[in-house]
């Protein structure tokens, strides 16, 4: 029996690593801007769709992507590896360039990936401020973020695997308008989105270097989010998060599994990622905080539960 329940454990461990943010805090803050300039990229090249989704990374079986972007009748794809440890850019006619992800700071990422487009015929030009980060510095100047442990990045994309594959089960079970599972770079967050489909009301809050405009169309309508932090944004440890906006009269006093809670000054529930992942369940203690969350918005917002559900 405890030989059985040590096999367990490891293997529990192995799919959902530990990653204290203070382990990697370095690398997550150079990595979080790497990906803006990627993602930015998307944000030139993609057309829009509603409340940004055209914008966002999804996870893959080596590290995150942007999938297939136009571009003068051809495709462009970008790739973070994270197996390999490589940026890979893709093209629709055969064409493949990539390079190390290694430690170099984010103006030299910046100037490595504009310079690589250019090599494929890409004329792509981003805005460099980075988006929702507070203090930043446009990409070309910044020469303080350059670190990058390949392990701490690895088990990074391995907890995003399993969480992928949970949120991708619960998105499942909604019928209504709802979000892909997808990553998001300005606030390096994986999340899913469900709609009631009624407007709400303009959105007040601001976020560094975002204009208010790009959070009103984000937040056009009522939503019940949830998603996984690796801790940064002031948190401190990855955490997954839920959240309702309009948030509706008693949303914050609703059951959900411990140890989540609600956090009066965020706004949302939180649930450690270490509490998911050394439970004996960490897929159906997830669900539960995703299914809970979400029914503390539907049922107190009264949404029409009846047909929005599978």
């Amino acid at each position: 029996m405890s030989a059985s329940k040590d096999q367990a454990d490891l293997g529990r461990a192995q799919a959902w690593p530990s990653l204290a943010l203070d382990d990697w805090k370095d690398t997550c803050e150079t990595l979080q801007l790497w990906t803006q300039v990627v993602g930015k990229v998307r944000l030139k090249l993609a057309p829009m769709v509603n409340h940004w989704w055209q914008v966002t990374l999804y996870v893959t079986a080596t590290g995150l992507t942007t999938s297939a972007m136009p571009y003068q009748g051809r495709l462009l794809q970008i790739d973070f590896d994270f197996l390999a440890h490589r940026l890979l850019l893709r093209t629709s006619d055969g064409t493949i360039d990539s390079f190390a992800l290694a430690p170099c700071s984010v103006a030299d990422f910046y100037a490595e990936v504009m310079a690589r487009l250019r090599a494929l015929g890409i004329d792509v030009h981003i805005w460099t401020m980075p988006s929702e980060i507070e203090g930043a510095v446009p990409f070309e100047r910044d020469r303080e973020h350059a670190a990058y442990d390949r392990d701490a990045a690895q088990r990074f994309w391995r907890q995003l695997v399993q969480v992928d594959g949970v949120m991708n089960i619960f998105r499942g079970r909604f019928l209504g308008k709802c979000s892909p599972v997808h990553f998001f770079w300005g606030s390096f967050d994986l999340a899913v989105t469900r709609f009631s489909g009624r407007t709400a009301p303009p959105l007040t809050s601001h976020s560094p270097n975002l204009g208010d405009w790009v959070m009103r169309e984000a937040y056009s309508h009522e939503v019940s989010s949830c998603g996984f932090w690796p801790g940064n944004g002031g948190l401190g440890y990855p955490a997954f998060y839920a959240y309702a906006y309009p948030e509706p009269a008693g949303f914050g006093e609703a059951p959900v599994p411990p140890p989540a809670s609600y956090k009066t000054e965020l706004g949302q529930f939180i649930l450690p990622y270490d509490a998911v992942r050394t439970a004996d369940s960490p897929d159906e203690l997830l669900l539960q905080f995703l299914q809970s969350t979400y029914e503390a918005c539907a049922d107190r917002a009264r949404w029409d539960r009846h047909a929005l559900e599978r």
